[in-house]
C-alpha cells in the first residue's frame, strides 16, 4: 500500500513538471470556457445550459491529450524501466498512475465550475449527483486515454491520435455542437462517441432531473471506460522499444472499439437517436419581389407547430402553381390570394438554424419557460406593438422572432409561436395574411427602430445588422402567411412549388 500512495505522489509530481499536459488539463479547458462565456454572453442564466459541454472537454484534454502525453513521456526517458525493478505488479502501477490523472482532472472540474459560478452561473441543481457523473466521464476517457498511450510511441504520435479523437467528437460527437444543430447523419455518429453520453450525464445534473434521468449514458460510460482499462492493461508496454503487434496487443484496440459500437447500436436499437432534421432539408436561395439582404445558412434544431392551418374567412387558397403572375398590389389591402400563393415558399426549415420553430415534444427547460411566460405577458403592453399603422405593428411583431433568432438566443425557436398567436388575436386573420404577404414583398420598408426597443420584452439589446433582422422577418412572415392559408401545416416539412 505504501508503494502505491509513493508512486502516486511521484506521478503527481511529474505531471505538475510537464508544461504540455498542463496546458491541456487546465488552460485549454478555461479557453473554451471563455469562448462559451463570449459566445453566450446573450443568455439569462451564463453557461447553465453548456457546463455539460464545457466539464467534458476539461475531462477529453486531461484524459485523452494530457495523460498519454505523461506516459509515453516517461516511456521514452526510460522512467517506466526504471519502474520494472520496483517489487509491485504492473497493474498496481497503473492503476496509481491513473489514479493521480483522476484526480487531476477533478481539481480541474472543480476550476472549471468555480469560474462558471463566479461569471454568474447558479449552482447546479445536483452538485453531489455532479460530482459522481463527472467521476463517471473521467473514468470513461481515461481508458481512452489509456489505449491513445500504449499505442504512441512517442509525443508527438499521442497528440496526433489524440487529436484524431478530440476533433470528431467535438464537431460530430455532441461536445462542442450542439447535437440538435447536427444533420441526421452526424446524429447518429454522435451515438458511438462517448463524448454525446458525457455531455448528456452532466447537464443533467447542473439544470436537469439528475442521475436517475441518465442511466443510459452511465451505464455507456462504464462499460467504454471498462474496455479502455482492460485493453489498455493488456497492451502495457515498459519500454518503447517493446513494439506492439497484432498479436502482442493490437488487437485489444479493437476490443475497446467494440464497446463503443455497442453502446451506438444499444442507443440505435433502444430509438435514443433524436433527429432534429431530415438530411434533405436545407435553405435554398430565396427570390422574392424584392429579395432579403441574405440567403440564409443551413442548418437542423427541432420544429414548433403553432397550431393547425386556420382557412381564411375571405381568401380560399388555389392550386399550388398559378396559371399567371400575379398584379403587383399598390397596398395591403389589394392583396389577393394570387399575390399569397406567388410567394416564395422555398423557406429555412422549421427545425434549421436559421428562423426555427419549435416542435411537438421541444419543450423548453425551465429558465427558458420563464423567461417565454415574460414575454407572453408584456407583448400586450408593449408600444411598438400597438403602432397606428397596421402595418408598421406587424413588422414590430415579426422583429420580436427575429432578433433572437438573429442572435440565436436560446428562447429563438419558441418565441414565433407567441408572436404568431399575438398577432391573430389582435388581427383578423384574412387582414393579417394580406399585410405578412404585403412585408414579404416590401422587406426592406418600414421603420425598423424597433429593433433597439427589445429590452421591454426581456430581450437584452444588441448589435443586430438590420438587413439580417429584416430578412429573418421576411421569413417569419411567409411561414405566418403560409400557416394561415394552409400553404404550410404545422410540424410537415415546407411545400416547396417548383421554380416559376
Amino acid at each position: 500500500m505504501s508503494g502505491l500512495l509513493h508512486h502516486f505522489r511521484i506521478s503527481l509530481r511529474i505531471y505538475f513538471r510537464n508544461k504540455m499536459a498542463l496546458f491541456y488539463g487546465y488552460l485549454f479547458p478555461l479557453i473554451f470556457l471563455v469562448a462559451f462565456a463570449v459566445l453566450y454572453r446573450h443568455e439569462k442564466v451564463p453557461l447553465a445550459r453548456h457546463m455539460g459541454e464545457l466539464l467534458t472537454v476539461c475531462a477529453l484534454g486531461g484524459a485523452c491529450l494530457g495523460f498519454p502525453t505523461i506516459i509515453v513521456s516517461e516511456r521514452e526517458r526510460g522512467v517506466w524501466r526504471r519502474y520494472r525493478l520496483v517489487p509491485l505488479a504492473s497493474g498496481i502501477l497503473v492503476a496509481s498512475s491513473v489514479a493521480g490523472r483522476y484526480c487531476l482532472i477533478i481539481s480541474a472540474g472543480f476550476l472549471q465550475l468555480a469560474l462558471a459560478l463566479a461569471l454568474g452561473m447558479p449552482m447546479p441543481a445536483h452538485p453531489l449527483e455532479l460530482f459522481v457523473a463527472f467521476s463517471f466521464v473521467a473514468f470513461a476517457l481515461l481508458g481512452l486515454g489509456l489505449v491513445i498511450a500504449m499505442l504512441a510511441d512517442t509525443v508527438p504520435a499521442v497528440q496526433a491520435l489524440g487529436q484524431c479523437i478530440f476533433l470528431p467528437m467535438l464537431i460530430i460527437g455532441g461536445v462542442a455542437v450542439p447535437l440538435s444543430s447536427l444533420p441526421p447523419w452526424a446524429q447518429h455518429v454522435a451515438a458511438f462517441f462517448p463524448g454525446r453520453y458525457a455531455v448528456e450525464a452532466i447537464q443533467a445534473c447542473v439544470n436537469g432531473l439528475g442521475l436517475a434521468s441518465v442511466r443510459f449514458s452511465l451505464q455507456s460510460l462504464v462499460l467504454i471506460g471498462a474496455a479502455g482499462c482492460v485493453a489498455g492493461a493488456k497492451m502495457f508496454r515498459w519500454d518503447t522499444q517493446q513494439r506492439l503487434t497484432l498479436r502482442t496487443g493490437k488487437a485489444w484496440v479493437g476490443f475497446a472499439l467494440l464497446a463503443w459500437i455497442g453502446v451506438g447500436l444499444t442507443a440505435e436499437f433502444r430509438g435514443r437517436i433524436a433527429i432534429a432534421a431530415d438530411a434533405e432539408e436545407r435553405a435554398p436561395r430565396v427570390v422574392a419581389a424584392t429579395p432579403p439582404a441574405a440567403a440564409p445558412a443551413p442548418g437542423a434544431v427541432p420544429a414548433a407547430p403553432v397550431g393547425p392551418p386556420l382557412p381564411l374567412k375571405t381568401l380560399e387558397p388555389v392550386p399550388v402553381e398559378p396559371a399567371v403572375h400575379p398584379v403587383a398590389p399598390k397596398s395591403w389591402a389589394e392583396v389577393t390570394i394570387d399575390n399569397i400563393n406567388a410567394l416564395d415558399y422555398r423557406l429555412p426549415p422549421d427545425r434549421g438554424i436559421v428562423t426555427p420553430m419549435a416542435g411537438p415534444g421541444d419543450e423548453p427547460d425551465e429558465e427558458t419557460q420563464k423567461q417565454l411566460d415574460d414575454i407572453r405577458a408584456k407583448l400586450p403592453r408593449w408600444k411598438p406593438g400597438q403602432a397606428d399603422d397596421i402595418v408598421q405593428r406587424v413588422r414590430n411583431h415579426l422583429y420580436v422572432a427575429a432578433v433572437p433568432d438573429a442572435v440565436q438566443m436560446q428562447i429563438e425557436r419558441y418565441v414565433p409561436a407567441i408572436v404568431f398567436e399575438r398577432l391573430q388575436e389582435t388581427i383578423p386573420r384574412d387582414q393579417l395574411a394580406k399585410i405578412l404577404c404585403w412585408i414579404a414583398l416590401h422587406p426592406g420598408e418600414g421603420d425598423d427602430s424597433t429593433i433597439d426597443e427589445l429590452s421591454e420584452l426581456d430581450i437584452p439589446p444588441f448589435s443586430v445588422n438590420v438587413d439580417l433582422a429584416r430578412e429573418r422577418s421576411y421569413y417569419y412572415a411567409i411561414k405566418f402567411v403560409g400557416r394561415l392559408t394552409g400553404r404550410i401545416r404545422s410540424g410537415e416539412r415546407m411545400q416547396t412549388p417548383a421554380p416559376r
